[in-house]
């Protein structure tokens, strides 16, 4: 969910030219996968915010959904967004941009990212959901507030209900890429738990844990605490807010966050 460049015509051009490669890519999809979803189920959003842990769930076949928030610290403030369609009834595909990021002084676009979920099974009484993640960031920031490099990710997703509660674990390594004069890649690993809890109909409390390995001598490793409540205005729009602790790393101490979560369409609908 949360990141930590000023604006010029050549990244959001970008910007825009991956997300109509994305967009591309969904009507593609849906020329070919339409006739395998049985549309039967009523539109349900897939939240992946407010933590940073990913569920395993994936969004619905056919779905396209919307995942947008601000947040806001110190010297830092950033509008994030995330992009996915449910290509099949177990693909997700996935794109993630920052369309604003301020640090300090210097305020402009943040990386972008492609990628995918895959779903190998769903939950039954005993096991958890367990889903496959890779994404892969693209140096799209102004000012050098990126990475600067095209890096690659690899995350291990599982997801469990036990009635009213429900967690998420993630297991992750990140291959973060060197800018010149040094070449290749560096390596941290990601962990995070998060639990929730349903309050009532509508509402609902959660917590996390969630930590990044040192990556190099000027990226030591980091560790949060989040704490969130969300709002199911209906079964397709989810509201979030709340704030995460920085016990330690190069992060702001206090971040408070709101977004939301919006299921657009089932754009396999008028296909079947």
């Amino acid at each position: 969910m949360p990141c930590y460049p000023l604006l010029s015509m050549r990244t959001p051009r970008r910007t825009l030219a991956l997300g109509s490669v994305f967009l591309l890519t969904v009507l593609a999809a849906g020329e070919q996968q339409a006739s395998s979803c049985s549309g039967s189920d009523p539109i349900t959003a897939v939240p992946n915010r407010p933590t940073f842990s990913t569920t395993a769930e994936a969004v619905q076949c056919g779905v396209l959904e919307a995942e947008y928030g601000f947040e806001a610290a110190n010297g830092h403030q950033n509008v994030n967004g995330l992009l996915k369609f449910g290509a099949t009834s177990k693909l997700e595909l996935r794109f993630s941009h920052l369309p604003f990021e301020r640090d300090t002084s210097v305020a402009g676009f943040g990386d972008s990212g492609v990628g995918f979920k895959y779903k190998v099974r769903s939950q039954s009484k005993r096991l958890p959901t367990f889903s496959l993640l890779y994404n892969a960031t693209l140096p799209t920031a102004t000012h050098d507030l990126g990475q600067g490099a095209f890096g690659h990710a690899v995350q291990i997703l599982l997801s469990k209900d036990f009635g009213k509660h429900h967690l998420d674990w993630n297991e992750g390594i990140d291959f973060v890429g060197r800018t010149s004069p040094a070449h290749g890649f560096d390596r941290n690993y990601f962990s995070a738990l998060a639990y929730s809890y349903q309050l009532s109909k509508n509402w609902a409390a959660s917590g996390e844990v969630a930590g990044f390995s040192k990556t190099n001598t000027s990226t030591p490793a980091s560790l949060t605490v989040l704490g969130a409540l969300t709002y199911n205005v209906s079964s397709r729009l989810v509201l979030d807010g709340g704030t995460y602790y920085a016990a330690f790393g190069h992060l702001p101490r206090i971040t408070a966050f709101s977004g939301f979560t919006y299921s657009i369409s089932d754009l396999y609908h008028h296909r079947r």
